[in-house]
């Protein structure tokens, strides 16, 4: 099997991991949102290494990157930009959101109307500005981040947001090996300035025209949608999965595959990504949005044991 991975999958998750220690599942699940061509949303703690993650993988594609620390006052044009007038004339000046891989900083820090200036370069991969349309670079990889245990002067993220991150994962503290390792690594300086970029741009969007190759037999589809009406059948959700969550799942389990080193997909895909892919997407009964995570987990979780797994 490990021989069927593209080579230049391989090279890219090895040079990532040599700055991210410890950390292999978080970085295999940021190539997954990579190979998919969706974003991804860390939740957890400041200063376990969330900037380090973007940082790392906009150097190994050799790609552009940008981080955008999201405050209350930090408007929609401060991401997208905004037209200048210049030499006679107004001339589009380009925000930070014209990147390969964005970070965005705390994002629940920001007001809804910014957060709201992401949804269409997320899902459309182009921003509007002054009536024209401005195409994102190509790959384009959001990585949003927010601290689940700090909420005074946050506002929580609209359903309609979080469904367009493909995961939601943390990153976790790492074992005492790992972060000695750490310690030892910085003693000269950051790790990830000194990384080398490991594929180009078109070998990036070659991997994601393979990912979308990936074959999913009917037995696996029906078992992915069966996992997913269960959301929507469930006493004890209020708002189920969508059909834009439905195809994320989907997706998300074809780069997994590929990741695996297999040219189809297996049950064990779908059942593997079913709480990153689907929790952050319901709302249990009495919650509101964003909010209980392990309950939300603990539910996908009794979803997953009321489905069969195919043989």
């Amino acid at each position: 099997m490990a021989n069927e991975i593209p080579p230049v999958l391989t090279r890219l998750e090895q040079n990532i991991e040599s700055v991210v220690l410890g950390k292999k599942e978080v970085v295999r699940r940021i190539l997954i949102a990579l190979l998919a061509g969706e974003h991804l949303l860390l939740e957890d703690v400041p200063g376990v290494g969330k900037t380090l993650l973007a940082k790392a993988i906009a150097k190994s594609i050799d790609g552009k990157f940008t981080r955008v620390q999201f405050t209350p006052d930090l408007l929609p044009s401060d991401i997208i930009g905004s037209s200048i007038y210049h030499n006679g004339e107004f001339k589009f000046s380009p925000g930070p959101i014209f990147a390969n891989v964005v970070l965005g900083d705390e994002i629940n820090r920001a007001p809804p109307r910014t957060q709201s200036a992401l949804l269409e370069a997320m899902s459309e991969h182009q921003a509007s500005v002054d009536g024209k349309t401005y195409p994102l670079p190509d790959p384009f990889l959001v990585i949003a981040t927010q601290n689940p245990f700090e909420f005074e002067g946050t506002y929580v993220l609209p359903e309609s947001q979080l469904d367009r991150f493909i995961m939601r994962i943390d990153v976790g503290y790492p074992g005492r090996d790992a972060e000695k390792n750490v310690l030892k690594s910085h003693q000269s300086g950051e790790p990830v300035d000194a990384l080398k970029p490991v594929a180009s741009i078109e070998e990036i969007k070659t991997l994601q025209q393979q990912s979308r190759a990936i074959t999913v037999e009917d037995t696996v589809i029906d078992y992915l949608l069966e996992i997913v009406e269960q959301t929507r059948r469930s006493n004890e959700i209020q708002v189920g999965v969508s059909t834009r969550g439905t195809i994320a799942y989907y997706r998300a389990a074809q780069a997994h595959a590929l990741i695996s080193g297999r040219k189809y997909v297996v049950p064990d895909d779908v059942k593997s990504l079913a709480i990153p892919v689907l929790a952050h997407r319901i709302m249990p009964r009495g919650f509101t949005a964003g909010s209980e995570r392990s309950t939300a987990e603990a539910i996908i979780e009794r979803c997953l044991r009321n489905v069969d797994v195919p043989l």
